[in-house]
């Protein structure tokens, strides 16, 4: 992609995700995802209706006159992005590509995360790690990341998510928030699911398009495997072919709810042609 094209989708990505951040999600991502804990603020004198189990005997028998402790939440979060950049992943039949939509989603969960003061990471995933960038704060920072999503060339065409969590597990050692955003067509992650779980706070984002669920009816068709890169010519009026890869679409898509199912992590699932941002919404509310 030439720079100057680069930085006018990287500046239409900003202008909109922060958008949706000023006016829509700023109340919602803070009410849906809590802090780390309670830490201790002050002591301050015991007043009635104060938690007689928060009183700080110490202070209250050097001074002769009860004291309690005052405790805050540590708002300060990781937020950590697990970006599929397969192949699989820049295709698209609406007007918009998976990885643009994925971009786009990235831009809104990064943005919400630095207005409310916490750090985003991200892992650029294949079959392999494709790149890490550690979390941080700032700006430049998020505008970084979305600019390597919509420009990233990976090393390796297939998908691996399985590997891209225990990677992830390996490398972020506080627990965190992470978002694993994929198209999903993989079938081969559900233990390594259950365990980073465990440790881990994992929203799966499933971002999928109407291709990758239903075969177009349109004659003879000479296909190619973005991922393999295997060609071969397909019939698209066969009806058997087009049950075949409708089969293959369900396959990936019930071995999704299952996983996460199992994991006891949430999920939500986003098409191309469909707008992300109530999905995001009723996503948050629920959370909260």
């Amino acid at each position: 992609m030439e720079v100057n094209e680069l930085l006018k989708k990287v500046r239409k990505i900003e202008i909109k995700t922060k958008g949706l951040t000023n006016h829509i999600f700023s109340g919602e991502y803070q009410s849906a995802f809590k802090g780390r804990g309670m830490s201790f603020s002050e002591v301050r004198e015991y007043q009635y209706g104060d938690d007689v189990r928060n009183i700080d005997w110490n202070v209250t028998a050097r001074f002769q006159h009860p004291y309690v402790k005052i405790f805050e939440e540590e708002r300060e979060l990781t937020i950590m992005l697990l970006i599929d950049v397969s192949k699989s992943t820049f295709i698209g039949t609406q007007t918009q590509l998976k990885n643009e939509i994925i971009a786009e989603i990235a831009g809104v969960l990064a943005f919400s995360a630095i207005q409310n003061n916490d750090k985003v990471g991200v892992l650029f995933f294949s079959d392999t790690v494709e790149m890490f960038i550690p979390p941080k704060k700032g700006k430049s920072h998020i505008l970084r990341i979305i600019r390597e999503i919509l420009n990233f060339e990976p090393q390796s065409h297939n998908t691996n998510i399985g590997g891209a969590l225990e990677n992830f597990n390996n490398m972020v050692k506080r627990k965190s928030i992470a978002f694993v955003i994929s198209d999903f067509i993989d079938d081969k992650y559900e233990d390594e699911l259950r365990h980073v779980a465990k440790k881990h706070d994992v929203i799966g984002v499933k971002v999928f398009d109407n291709l990758d669920m239903n075969l177009p009816e349109i004659g003879l068709l000479q296909v190619q495997d973005v991922e393999t890169g295997n060609i071969k010519w397909i019939d698209t009026n066969d009806k058997k072919n087009r049950a075949v890869y409708a089969e293959r679409a369900a396959f990936f898509d019930k071995n999704y709810d299952h996983s996460f199912l199992k994991s006891g992590a949430d999920k939500l699932k986003i098409n191309t042609s469909a707008s992300y941002v109530h999905i995001l919404m009723n996503f948050f509310k629920k959370r909260a």
